[in-house]
């Protein structure tokens, strides 16, 4: 008996405009001028070693990615971060699903972050219109012009809208299926969203007031990968009649592909993860196997590299020792079992996201 599919299109969405936001990008900023918060000496050793490794790393032109979860956005973090990668001491940048969307609304209103226990007896959590539209329609635009999630994204924001291909043009290419079967498929995806949602071919204006708030947009005009890294059903996005698992699928592969290029480079470079003890572990782990499996390949391997893990949890376990004992208190971070094993180089700093970015921009600047 085949399954019994939610039809969103009898949802009732409500317009941004009617949100009440939590957080706003204006209050909630942190720049590279704040004050840096004292920290404990061991904590500011690392960020000197980190800093250090970066430097290094970057002399050698080699890559230095950072990933972080979407607390550090929602934080108020994104202008350290495009700190780091307009003066090029960070060349990979990569978050989850929610990461893209709190810095998108910031770039759009101003404002993000709702109360989850309001809105869902309301039955109106995460059912906002301008969300849900235009970034799965930054998506399928994306997934037609070849396009990563984080640059569809980010293209929307820098462009301030996005260019809808008339209706012949993708008729057209979706016969194209033997020559070029990704943007074919692309395509009638597209296709079938615009008859659905009835917008018109031409450059669909999307102003984004307080772009210059948008790591997104600063990472495409940069020209700096900024790969998303999303898993169906965590994200509102989702639940818009517009949302396309394809478009969402092609362009989150393509991200998952070019996070994984960069760390097939990364041999003498640097990985940080701050913030994200499930995302981050996740692909980093699963990029250098495929990483290492090519560079063997070659009569190589990748060795040479320093990870930096950045999180709250309690830790004073030492890893160079190997891998701790189930009962650890900080056994749940993924990252540190499985480097541990791998005899990497790999440092633990106990500190609050903004603490360590905050500082880490004070010492490389």
């Amino acid at each position: 008996m085949p399954f019994t599919e939610l039809d969103r299109r009898r949802l009732r969405l409500k317009s941004l405009t009617e949100r009440k936001n939590r957080v706003s990008i204006e209050q909630a900023k942190v720049t590279p001028r704040d004050e840096v918060k004292p920290l404990p000496e061991k904590v500011r050793e690392k960020i000197e070693q980190a800093a250090a490794d970066i430097r290094g790393a970057r002399s050698s032109e080699k890559p230095v990615m950072l990933a972080f979860g979407a607390h550090a956005i929602k934080n108020g973090l994104a202008p350290l971060l495009i700190h780091l990668i307009e003066h090029s001491w960070v060349n990979h940048l990569a978050t989850n699903g929610a990461g893209i969307i709190h810095d998108w609304e910031f770039a759009y209103q101003g404002e993000s972050s709702e109360s989850v226990r309001e809105n869902m007896q309301l039955g109106r959590f995460g059912l906002w219109e301008e969300t849900g539209l235009y970034l799965n329609l930054a998506l399928l635009v994306g997934a037609y012009q070849g396009l990563g999630y984080g640059e569809s994204v980010g293209s929307l924001v820098h462009h301030d809208g996005l260019q809808i291909p008339a209706r012949e043009e993708l008729l057209e290419r979706a016969k194209e299926v033997e020559e070029h079967p990704e943007q074919a498929a692309a395509a009638a995806d597209l296709y079938r969203a615009l008859r659905d949602i009835d917008i018109p071919p031409g450059f669909l204006q999307v102003p984004h007031p307080y772009k210059h708030f948008g790591l997104q947009a600063a990472a495409f005009r940069l020209d700096i990968p900024y790969t998303a890294h999303p898993m169906f059903g965590h994200d509102i996005i989702y639940t818009h009649p517009s949302s396309c698992g394809a478009a969402i699928g092609r362009t989150a592969q393509r991200d998952f592909l070019a996070f994984a290029h960069n760390v097939s480079r990364i041999d003498g470079g640097v990985y940080i993860s701050v913030g994200s003890a499930v995302m981050s572990p996740m692909i980093f782990e699963k990029s250098l196997a495929m990483a290492q499996n090519l560079a063997l390949q070659q009569g190589r391997g990748i060795e040479n590299l320093s990870i930096y893990v950045v999180d709250l949890a309690e830790c004073d376990w030492d890893w160079s020792a190997g891998e701790p004992s189930a009962e650890d208190p900080a056994y749940y971070v993924r990252f540190l079992k499985t480097f541990s094993r791998m005899g990497v180089p790999m440092h633990y700093i106990r500190a609050d996201n903004r603490d360590f970015l905050l500082s880490l921009c004070g010492v490389l600047t």
